[in-house]
Formats: C-alpha cells, sequence, structure tokens
C-alpha cells in the first residue's frame, strides 16, 4: 500500500524525545501514512530504541509502518533530506523530534489539502510549550494563509512540525540546503513562498516544546549568518518582482547590519567588513543597481559559514 502522506523525523541524540515523538505519529487516526525516522548519527541509544519501536509497529501493523535510517552526523537538513530520498507519500510532513502531534493532525490536514487542491504548502496552528508551562508566541509569529512571503523575510512564520506539503513542490525547490546548520527551514520557506501561497488550517494539531537544554535554536550561534545567506539566495533569483527584490534587500542590508556589528565588538574585523561588503552591494540593488557580484559573495558567505563551522567542530572536540 502506498502511503498519503510521509511523515519525516530527524533526530539527534533526543532518545526519549524521539519516542515521544514517534509515539504521537503512530497514533495518529484516519490516515494512510508511514513514518521515517532518521537518525542522525546519535550516540545515546537513539538508534537502538528506533530499531524497537519499529519493529513493534510493524508487527502489529502487518506491514512496514516504521523505517528507521542511520546516517552520519551531518545536520536537520541533511537528515530531512535523507529521509525524503526514502518516501513514497503523495505528500510529505515533518515533525521535529521534540515536538509532538495530537492524534488528528493529518487526517484533518490531508482533508484540508484535498478540498484545496491549488495549495502546495499548508500548515496548523501550534500549542507552544516552554519548559512543560504553556506560553502565548509573540503577535510577529502569528500565522495566516495567503501571500506571506514578506512578512516572512524577518521572522520564520511556518513551523516544520506544523507544515504538510506536495512532495513534488519540495522537490521542485531542491529540498533543504544542507550548508544551513541551523535556519534551514527559514531558507526552504522562503523559497516556496516566493512562487507559493501558504494554506492554514486554523486548529492547534502541534504541541512545540521549547527551552530544552537539546534545542537547536539554542545550541547554535550567531542564526542570523544562515539567514544572510538565505537572503542573498533569494536575491540572486531573476523570477521576483521589483517589490518583492526591494523587501528582500531592506530585511537583508538590516540583518548585515547587525551581524557585521556583533563581529566589530568581537574583534573580528576581516570578517565584519565582508559582511557589510554584502550589505552595500544589497544597498545598491535595492536602488536599481546591478550586483553581477552577487553570486561570488555568495560563494564566501558559504565559505565563511564553513570555515566556522569547522572551529566550532574543533572547540567542541577540545572540551
Amino acid at each position: 500500500m502506498v502511503p498519503a502522506v510521509s511523515v519525516i523525523i530527524p533526530t539527534f541524540n533526543r532518545r526519549a524525545m524521539m519516542g515521544e515523538a514517534a509515539a504521537s505519529v503512530l497514533a495518529q487516526r484516519g490516515a494512510e501514512f508511514e513514518l521515517i525516522v532518521v537518525d542522525d548519527g546519535s550516540t545515546d541509544g537513539t538508534w537502538r530504541d528506533l530499531l524497537e519501536i519499529a519493529a513493534r509497529a510493524n508487527e502489529g501493523a502487518g506491514r512496514e509502518v516504521v523505517r528507521g535510517l542511520h546516517i552520519d552526523n551531518r545536520g536537520v537538513a541533511a537528515a530531512r533530506n535523507a529521509g525524503v530520498a526514502l518516501a513514497r507519500g503523495e505528500y510529505l510532513a515533518f515533525l521535529d523530534s521534540d515536538d509532538l502531534w495530537r492524534p488528528d493532525k493529518l487526517n484533518r490536514q490531508l482533508a484540508h489539502m484535498r478540498a484545496n487542491p491549488a495549495c502546495a504548502i499548508a500548515q496548523c496552528e501550534e500549542i507552544w510549550l516552554r519548559r512543560g508551562r504553556r506560553v502565548n508566541p509573540g503577535l510577529r509569529h502569528r500565522k495566516a494563509a495567503g501571500d506571506i512571503f514578506e512578512r516572512s523575510l524577518r521572522v520564520c512564520l511556518i513551523s516544520p512540525s506544523a507544515v504538510i506539503i506536495r512532495r513534488e513542490i519540495f522537490q521542485a525547490a531542491g529540498g533543504f540546503d544542507t550548508d544551513f546548520r541551523a535556519a534551514e527551514d527559514y531558507d526552504l520557506w522562503l523559497r516556496l513562498l516566493a512562487r507559493h501561497d501558504a494554506g492554514l488550517l486554523d486548529e492547534p494539531l502541534v504541541i512545540r516544546r521549547a527551552g530544552h537544554p537539546g534545542q537547536l535554536s539554542a545550541t547554535v550561534p550567531a542564526i542570523d549568518r544562515f539567514r544572510i545567506l538565505a537572503l542573498m539566495k533569494l536575491l540572486a533569483r531573476s523570477d521576483l518582482s521589483a517589490t518583492r527584490r526591494a523587501a528582500i534587500c531592506a530585511a537583508l542590508v538590516e540583518k548585515c547590519s547587525i551581524y557585521a556589528h556583533g563581529l566589530y565588538r568581537r574583534a573580528r574585523i576581516r570578517e565584519a567588513g565582508f559582511i557589510a561588503e554584502i550589505g552595500a552591494a544589497a544597498n545598491g540593488v535595492s536602488r536599481g543597481a546591478a550586483a553581477p557580484e552577487l553570486r561570488t559573495l555568495i560563494d564566501g558567505m558559504r565559505a565563511l559559514i564553513r570555515q566556522d563551522e569547522c572551529a566550532i567542530t574543533a572547540a567542541e572536540a577540545v572540551q
């Protein structure tokens, strides 16, 4: 049986949370799905637990409902892409291993997508928990349907755990960029929102858990460097309106100013100068000037990120 939706859970050293996330998928009612859990090189026993979860679920169902994949640690973007490469469903749904789904999440979202065949990507509302206590998201995080591209330039308005997307749309966009150790979702959603409106099912069907020690946004430094690269990639496109290009430039100039200032304060003068150069190029584009050096700047930004990641890895190895 070909499932309607392939659910992808990437995980790294979240043994207990991974089990809870997988259980919330297996508890889904009224939807034909497969669950693909990608262990991104965990060292805490996650893989052993995953094999046991898969064996029990598959035996109980009399078919392969859960598949596990163990890969070398390459980050959440590569892990999600690896899961999608195994997917068979018409739709993809992602679940971060620290989040949970309510039992009708997939069923309600599949019904929404089927009732709106022109919809390429949609999400649902969420319940936010921080250290186990319910909190209300800020107004700037409020979700909306339709053309949310410009609003999404400054804050990511789509949550991976709340998304359902047509598989061919994801593949046509090229998937997640594996140079992104964080903000990989911001990058992908912007690429998609540049061409597609967002759908929204106004029901809280996801429980988003934050505030725990392993939360990615709390462990990856200087996330704005990834956002800068995402905006540069957008600016290099040729299929955007003048209004959207101006909005991208404004967001890029703003983020470059903030990040360059932080680099100057840490005495990283050469890197700060390079980020300032990116901001100046974006400012020129916003005023109608061409930026033939943009591709070179993108390559330089990727190189800077890789350099930073190597330095972080080396520092962690010493500890």
